[in-house]
């Protein structure tokens, strides 16, 4: 395996500390309603979401994100008070800001917020600091850590896919109840569709892509109504 592959490993672990594993992103509401109770349900909702949810917009906006960073960061050697690199800074944060707007419930726009805070400083701790420093949402925040660490495209996309089921699926061990051998086993399972819409959407235009996950977002919205709950979305 060559060095960014194993970069991508660690960059999927749930040893990352950037907090994923305290939000269930809605599924925490599907499972009290009971509308997910078990392993074919939680497999059903997660292709649903892979195929038509707003995971894939996300997804398909890493390639942007990185030809903006990428533009920051040289505009930025230029002099950071320069039009062009207001102009560059000013496109960074407009996609960051429209990826965030897709986010309907309150919760999930802090969780991004919150995740893409951690990995920054992380990544600025390990010496990859973002200059000049910006505020970025989860989707950009590893968009940068995918230059950073020289990690293809294609990969990064995957990985992305790959480490929101992952999270999903170890929400559900704790919720369903789900055992961990069925959650290993359905990860194995929705291992082509992850390769498939990984594929697709690293050449895709995310401005061009819809979402259908209007019941993931009506979710979302109920999780803060919960009386109780386990997770913070």
């Amino acid at each position: 395996m060559s060095v960014a592959g194993l970069h991508l490993l660690q960059l999927v672990s749930p040893a990352l500390p950037v907090g994923a594993f305290s939000y269930s992103e809605g599924l925490e509401v599907l499972v009290q309603r009971g509308d997910i109770t078990t392993p074919k349900a939680l497999q059903d909702w997660l292709e649903a979401e892979l195929r038509r949810g707003g995971i894939r917009i996300e997804a398909a906006a890493l390639g942007p994100l990185q030809e903006a960073l990428r533009e920051h960061q040289l505009m930025a050697t230029a002099g950071a008070e320069s039009d062009e690199a207001q102009l560059a800074r000013g496109a960074l944060i407009d996609l960051d800001g429209w990826l965030l707007a897709q986010r309907e419930a309150s919760e999930l726009r802090a969780q991004q917020r919150q995740m893409g805070r951690s990995l920054l400083q992380l990544l600025a701790q390990l010496g990859w600091p973002l200059h000049p420093e910006v505020e970025l949402a989860w989707p950009a925040a590893w968009a940068w850590a995918g230059l950073c660490l020289e990690i293809p495209l294609p990969d990064l996309v995957e990985a992305y896919l790959y480490g929101w089921c992952a999270n999903q699926v170890s929400a559900a061990v704790r919720l369903v109840p789900l055992g961990p051998t069925q959650g290993q086993r359905l990860q194995l399972a929705l291992g082509p569709l992850l390769v498939e819409r990984g594929r697709e959407l690293a050449v895709a235009d995310p401005r061009e892509q819809w979402t259908g996950g209007i019941g993931s977002g009506l979710c979302q919205l109920h999780h803060a109504e919960l009386y109780s709950r386990l997770f913070r979305s």
